[in-house]
């Protein structure tokens, strides 16, 4: 059985419309599946439409967060609660091909344990097209992880990586689709075009969109602290050979060559102020990597699942 994990967020209008084709696409292909929505905190009644959806449809449960964690951290959440023998997960907007997923659980029933579907172009104008260039540019040059031309925004897991994501991966501070590919199993990757998805307004906000950075750098990164170590042995070089050089300056050089030099303060302030901008810049890198042992330390959850009524059960 395949898990469909619908993110909702603010999406009343499109629950419905979102299950109506699901479901006609996988009757069509004869794909058995149970469909999953997690609601990401909405205030909208998205929640009360995906009940009354469960309540009337056998293979759909509705569950919602206690707040609004953002998509990755409800993803999390939906893989907690599936039961197929894979999974993967939709957004509301529509803009994966349905046909996409049975594609992916055909080649599940091959064999493959993870299928990363990934986009053959962009149309989200150019500078959202060259800062998601960017993005992944310095993903794969400076972490472990390694994505896709044009990213990932998907994927299809075996029940093996399911179980391996519940109880080994602590959700917090990190994102879903690293730590899939970061797990192994040598992915296969296939190519969608992206389909035009509801004109529904993006809540894909820069502020998330930098969190969703962050998450994937900081966790999957080392680069910034090994770039400290070598900033670090570089500079110190340069003080050592400007040391050297002032200094068989003030014993053997020639006045009349170097002619009047600088007061001595100058190159003080000048000196300190550098490295003190270094120093503040390897302390705050630091510090990012403090802050993220802090918070998994503190073994907080990275969702929570609010519990149903008993109004709402069936």
């Amino acid at each position: 059985m395949l898990s469909i994990i619908l993110l909702s967020y603010y999406s009343k209008e499109r629950i419905l419309t979102a299950y109506a084709k699901v479901r006609t696409v996988m009757r069509e292909q004869g794909v058995p599946y149970e469909f999953i929505v997690v609601d990401d905190g909405s205030a909208d009644g998205s929640f009360d439409i995906a009940l009354d959806l469960e309540k009337r449809e056998e293979n759909v449960r509705a569950y919602q967060l206690s707040r609004n964690y953002g998509s990755n951290y409800a993803v999390f959440a939906g893989l907690t609660l599936c039961k197929g023998d894979c999974a993967t997960f939709i957004p509301d907007d529509e803009q994966l091909p349905y046909l996409k997923i049975v594609e992916m659980y055909r080649l599940w029933k091959a064999g493959e344990k993870v299928i990363v579907p990934y986009r053959t172009g962009r149309d989200d104008g150019f500078l959202n097209n060259l800062a998601a260039r960017t993005f992944y540019s310095i993903i794969n040059r400076m972490s472990e992880v390694r994505f896709p031309k044009g990213g990932a925004d998907a994927f299809l897991i075996d029940r093996e990586l399911i179980d391996l994501l519940n109880e080994r991966i602590h959700p917090v501070n990190t994102a879903i689709i690293p730590e899939v590919l970061r797990l192994g199993f040598s992915p296969c990757f296939i190519p969608y075009e992206r389909v035009r998805g509801t004109n529904a307004k993006s809540r894909w906000t820069l502020k998330k969109k930098m969190r969703f950075f962050k998450d994937i750098f900081f966790s999957g990164s080392t680069w910034p602290i090994r770039i400290i170590t070598w900033l670090g042995f570089i500079f110190a070089s340069l003080a050592f050979c400007m040391i050297v050089f002032y200094g068989y300056i003030a014993i053997f050089g020639n006045p009349d060559f170097w002619g009047g030099m600088l007061p001595g303060w100058t190159s003080t302030v000048v000196i300190i102020s550098f490295f003190s901008g270094i120093t503040l810049f390897s302390l705050g890198i630091i510090a990012e990597y403090i802050w993220r042992i802090y918070e998994e330390v503190k073994g907080r959850p990275g969702y929570i699942i609010r519990k149903k009524s008993d109004s709402d059960k069936r």
